[in-house]
């Protein structure tokens, strides 16, 4: 007999999942102990398991699953190739018509390209900055720029200037962070330039003086002057996503947590495996997160009772060393919602994590 650890080891699927699969009535243990309800799996279930993850990671809704494992377990071939090819035939029709989707908003996209865009980028813009305020806010976004060659326009810091205040953005879509510094020397309309990111690292570089900074775009040119040093290049030519209505959450529970010590336990507690991270191929490993009784946060395992959130216990990692401070706001919603982290003292300077989804 394996156990429920064993079983969760050796098949691809996580403790939790195997107790929703059996809840479901899907893979049923072959014992349960009437004592300690721990579960117990016959050494065929193996085979069986390993068909059920195979199964969900191809998108097989759970009815056509518990079918499929019927036939195989009963070595009926022809119910499970049915089957299979059943939800094959759904998946490339879903994609067809994804496709038809997809070709129809590219044509709304093309019709709706603003053609003054280009006639806007050959304006100027010049804003003095405190170096030290712009070095931390560049540590605190730099984390979440994009790297997929495919998103182009998220691979670098929205520079986003209105009036006296400028708002540094960086996002992959799986996380976002926002900060702000004073800035000085701008006096027309709202304007953005998005600093590819070596570029961004080459500006960060020099700000290491305490003096004033001062950054310009001349059209597609942007600069970043200090210290009687600079540096320079070309802007990206594309529109950064309107991340103000991305930041637009319903508010969750909020708790000021000891950083040092949450990141003890971060580092220490329970991980589930996840699927391969799509920007960098790397394993994820995935903390769950929940609020206990007395308001704390706390790493949770299989066993806890709490309404609970997933997220990238990497991605987490970062967004702590980023914002550098001992105690932050984590702003917990439902499990759906994304984790906001944000600082004690800077409600405008925060990052977004977007949750993982749970089996359970």
């Amino acid at each position: 007999m394996r156990s429920i650890g064993e079983m969760a080891r050796d098949s691809g699927l996580g403790v939790s999942a195997l107790r929703f699969y059996d809840r479901a009535g899907v893979l049923v243990p072959a014992r349960v102990d009437p004592v300690s309800g721990y579960r117990w799996y016959a050494p065929e279930q193996l085979d069986e398991a390993r068909v059920l993850a195979r199964l969900r990671r191809a998108g097989m809704p759970l009815a056509d699953v518990r079918l499929v494992l019927a036939g195989w377990a009963g070595a009926d071939t022809d119910l499970v190739r049915g089957l299979l090819s059943a939800h094959l035939r759904r998946l490339e029709l879903g994609l067809a018509e994804a496709r038809d989707e997809f070709s129809t908003l590219r044509a709304l996209l093309d019709h709706r390209e603003n053609p003054m865009t280009a006639a806007a980028r050959t304006g100027t813009l010049r804003l003095s900055l405190p170096a030290a305020d712009l070095a931390a806010a560049f540590d605190a976004v730099r984390f979440a720029a994009g790297g997929d060659p495919e998103l182009p326009m998220l691979g670098g810091v929205l520079f986003d200037v209105d009036g006296d205040t400028l708002h540094l953005v960086a996002t992959d879509r799986y996380r976002m962070a926002v900060a702000r510094v004073a800035a000085a020397g701008h006096e027309g309309p709202r304007d953005q330039v998005v600093v590819p990111a070596p570029l961004a690292d080459a500006m960060r570089a020099l700000l290491s003086d305490g003096g004033p900074a001062r950054f310009s775009v001349e059209g597609d040119g942007v600069m970043l002057e200090t210290g009687g040093r600079q540096a320079s290049g070309q802007r990206l030519a594309y529109d950064f996503p309107d991340y103000r209505r991305l930041v637009q959450l319903p508010s969750g529970r909020r708790v000021v947590v000891d950083v040092p010590a949450f990141r003890k336990a971060l580092e220490s507690g329970p991980v589930r495996p996840g699927e391969a991270r799509e920007r960098d191929g790397a394993a994820r490993e995935v903390s769950v997160l929940g609020v206990a009784d007395d308001g704390t946060v706390t790493v949770c395992g299989d066993g806890d009772d709490v309404d609970r959130v997933g997220v990238d216990r990497g991605f987490l990692l970062d967004a702590l060393a980023a914002a550098d401070r001992d105690r932050l706001v984590l702003e917990l919603g439902a499990s759906t919602a994304p984790l906001a982290i944000r600082r004690t003292d800077d409600d405008a300077a925060f990052s977004l994590l977007m949750p993982v989804r749970l089996d359970d």
